[in-house]
C-alpha cells in the first residue's frame, strides 16, 4: 500500500485525477499548486481554517486512502503491479502429474499453448482466469507475483485481473465505435480521453484487414474487425495485466502487430495458436494432451532463425487470401511472382 500522506498533491491528481474533486470537497486552499507532501501541507493549515471546517487531519487521512482505494476498485485498477504470474502443476485427465513443476510468466512475455483440439487449451486459459487454487479439475494452483491472490483478485467483477479475447467477439449495443471507446475511457476517468480514443480506433484501423471509422456502428463490424478494436482497446485502456487470446490467426488481423502491441502496454500475453509464425513469435510453448502441460519447449535461436523465412511464406499466402477476396484468379504466374517478392 502506498503512503499517500507522503506524496505531493501534484503527483497524486497526475496519478489519480479523480482527488481534485476530493480535495475540493475539504475545501482546501490552493492545493493543486503545492509540491510539498500532503502531509506538510496538512500541517500548514492554520487553525481559524480547521475550526471553521471541523477538519481533523487523521480522519482526513483514512478517508483519503479509503476513496482512492474504492475508486481503484470501482475502475479495476489496483496500486499493486502485476509482474509475473506462475503456473504451479497439476494433473491430466488421466489423474497423472503434468511434466513441469512450475511455470513463471513475466510482463511482457508471450506464452503460446499448442495442442490438437479438444487437447485442453482452453481448460488452461480457464485455470489462470479463475486463479485456479486447486479447485479445478486440473488441480493447478496460480500464483501472483508469486503470492496466492486474494479473494478480491479472484472474484471482484470490477477488478479483473484477466481479459480474454475468444474467438467470436459480437457487440449487443447499438453504438458508433467512438461512442464506444468513448464509453470506456470516460470510465477510466483519463485526462487525456479524446486522444486515446482516436488512437484506439487508429491502431485498430492498423490491425484490420478492411479499415473503419469512428461513426461505423460496432454492430456492423466484422470479426476481423471487432478483434482488432478489442486488442487496441485492451492494449491502450484495460487495467488487466493478463490478456489470453484463444487462436488468434482466425481473426483476420495483422497477427504480428497484434501482438507488438499487447507487449509493449507491458501485458502478460498467453495464447491458444496452431500457427506456426505465433508459436515462435511466443518466449516458450506449452505443449498439451491429455488436458494436461505434457511439454515445455523454450524457443531458442534456431527456431528464431526460421521465423524469418515462415514470415515470408505467410505474407505470400495472406497476400493471395486477398487475392481470392478481391476476386482475382489464381494462377502459377501468380504464386511465382508472389515468391519471386518474397
Amino acid at each position: 500500500m502506498l503512503n499517500y500522506k507522503n506524496m505531493s498533491f501534484g503527483i497524486l491528481i497526475e496519478k489519480y485525477p479523480f482527488l481534485i474533486e476530493f480535495f475540493k470537497t475539504y475545501n482546501l486552499p490552493d492545493f493543486s499548486n503545492h509540491e510539498s507532501s500532503v502531509k506538510e501541507f496538512i500541517e500548514s493549515l492554520d487553525e481559524d481554517f480547521i475550526e471553521e471546517n471541523g477538519f481533523e487531519p487523521q480522519t482526513f487521512y483514512k478517508a483519503l486512502e479509503q476513496y482512492i482505494e474504492q475508486m481503484l476498485s470501482f475502475l479495476g485498477e489496483s496500486d499493486s503491479e502485476t509482474k509475473s504470474i506462475t503456473i504451479i502443476a497439476g494433473n491430466n485427465k488421466s489423474g497423472e502429474k503434468e511434466q513441469f513443476d512450475s511455470i513463471t510468466i513475466k510482463a511482457g512475455e508471450i506464452i503460446c499453448i499448442v495442442g490438437p483440439t479438444g487437447s485442453g487449451k482452453s481448460r488452461l486459459l480457464a485455470d489462470i482466469e479463475w486463479m485456479a487454487q486447486e479447485d479445478t479439475p486440473t488441480k493447478r494452483k496460480i500464483l501472483i507475483n508469486g503470492e496466492v491472490p486474494d479473494r478480491q483478485q479472484r472474484f471482484s467483477g470490477s477488478k479483473k485481473m484477466v481479459a480474454q479475447l475468444s474467438q467470436n467477439m459480437n457487440f449487443v449495443m447499438d453504438l458508433t465505435v467512438r461512442e464506444f471507446v468513448d464509453m470506456h475511457a470516460e470510465s477510466r476517468m483519463i485526462e487525456n480521453k479524446d486522444a486515446i480514443v482516436e488512437k484506439i480506433i487508429e491502431k485498430a484501423n492498423d490491425l484490420a484487414g478492411e479499415s473503419f471509422s469512428g461513426s461505423t456502428h460496432i454492430t456492423s463490424l466484422s470479426g476481423g474487425q471487432s478483434r482488432a478494436l478489442m486488442i487496441a482497446d485492451t492494449a491502450y485502456l484495460s487495467k488487466s495485466p493478463i490478456v489470453l487470446i484463444d487462436e488468434i490467426e482466425n481473426a483476420g488481423i495483422d497477427r504480428k502487430k497484434a501482438l507488438q502491441i499487447l507487449v509493449s502496454a507491458e501485458k502478460i500475453v498467453l495464447m491458444a495458436t496452431h500457427d506456426p509464425v505465433l508459436a515462435l513469435m511466443g518466449d516458450q510453448r506449452l505443449v498439451i494432451k491429455n488436458g494436461g502441460v505434457a511439454k515445455v519447449i523454450h524457443t531458442d535461436e534456431e527456431e528464431r532463425s526460421m521465423l524469418e523465412n515462415l514470415e515470408k511464406l505467410d505474407k505470400i499466402v495472406q497476400n493471395l487470401r486477398h487475392s481470392i477476396r478481391i476476386g482475382e484468379k489464381i494462377s502459377n504466374i501468380n504464386i511465382q511472382k508472389e515468391f519471386t517478392n518474397a
